[in-house]
């Protein structure tokens, strides 16, 4: 126990001395975090613009409909020199009874958005004027759906990748460099065993996940980006854990073969990298082919990302982790054993 304690706090002191290290596992992630978080935070939110000259139940019925932003204007020929400029998708007059709309040809999906919204405020205030009730009666609601805003999906998957990152360069680089400085022939020889040094760099693995998770979280809770956690989020604790055993494997693979620090480097990048997109870390993959989307069921990142998902932000229970967690201790099992079989204690 004492030898445990003594590596695994000379490990942890190692790596918060490591300036590279700390970039990788902290700030280049969180970097990522705050760069997609700002870009598309207000994405699900924005609505489409229009230049609004005149006024009148029509123009007050679109300000209440809470898909368009009108746009005040002087004068229609202004507003048509901004909708030919690109600056907006549309332009409406209103002159008495007379409306006259405008749209750029280029942007049909904001054209329908706006053509759709001012036909249906015309034809109820036309049906108003008549003072005849409407034959069809529409009954419309709100649903609570299963959709995520922005933060609520990149900050699971970011998160995911950032752990991914971190255990795998540091157990891959950590085998490389004690290799090849001979501290593992030291080892070896000393009455420490195997199992403790392994044990000591898989808790500082652990470690440095838990505080991840703890910054990327606090980050993305701030007013800024706006995050809320659901449910019973504290189940992603575990994904934590077993995500880390995961890709720790990965890492103690790459490093048993790996003679340089730098091939190990590429080797890590040529993994994680790819994983990462294929994985649905910073896009959603519903849209991807059906191959692609195959082809991800098999990485680890996939399953965690989508467990921490679910119990981050979906609000969903214990249930949720069988899948994710059945994978993840697979695959650790399937590359540790792999590992084992060509790890070598001094280079050849």
């Amino acid at each position: 126990m004492t030898a445990f304690r003594s590596l695994s706090t000379a490990m942890f002191k190692g790596f918060f001395r490591e300036r590279t290290a700390l970039f990788f596992a902290f700030l280049m992630p969180l970097m990522f975090l705050v760069i997609f978080g700002l870009i598309f935070g207000n994405s699900s939110g924005n609505k489409t613009k229009i230049g609004v000259v005149g006024d009148g139940p029509v123009v007050t019925a679109l300000s209440q409909s809470g898909a368009l932003d009108v746009q005040r204007y002087d004068s229609f020929d202004a507003a048509l020199q901004k909708v030919r400029g690109g600056d907006l998708p549309a332009a409406l007059a209103v002159r008495g009874n007379e409306i006259e709309l405008r749209y750029a040809a280029s942007d049909t999906v904001a054209a329908g958005t706006v053509q759709g919204v001012v036909g249906a405020v015309v034809d109820k205030a036309n049906l108003a004027a008549t003072g005849r009730p409407p034959l069809i009666r529409l009954d419309s609601g709100q649903v609570e759906d299963s959709s995520l805003s922005a933060i609520q999906y990149l900050t699971p998957g970011i998160l995911s990748w950032g752990l991914a990152t971190s255990a795998i360069f540091g157990a891959a680089l950590t085998l490389v460099n004690w290799r090849k400085k001979q501290v593992l022939r030291r080892i070896r020889l000393a009455p420490v065993g195997t199992g403790t040094v392994i044990s000591s760099r898989l808790l500082v693995t652990v470690g440095v996940s838990v505080l991840q998770a703890v910054l990327f979280v606090a980050v993305a809770m701030t007013p800024v980006f706006g995050l809320k956690l659901a449910g019973q989020w504290w189940l992603a604790l575990p994904l934590l854990v077993l995500g880390s055993l995961s890709f720790f494997s990965i890492g103690v693979l790459v490093g048993s073969f790996a003679k340089t620090e730098e091939a190990a480097t590429g080797i890590t990048n040529v993994i994680v990298l790819p994983m990462a997109f294929l994985s649905g870390t910073f896009f959603p993959l519903q849209n991807a082919p059906g191959w692609l989307q195959a082809v991800s069921q098999v990485l680890p990142l996939r399953h965690l990302n989508d467990g921490m998902v679910d119990v981050l932000v979906r609000g969903k229970g214990i249930e949720a982790l069988a899948l994710p967690s059945a994978v993840l201790i697979g695959f650790t099992l399937v590359v540790g054993f792999a590992a084992s079989r060509v790890f070598s204690w001094e280079d050849s």
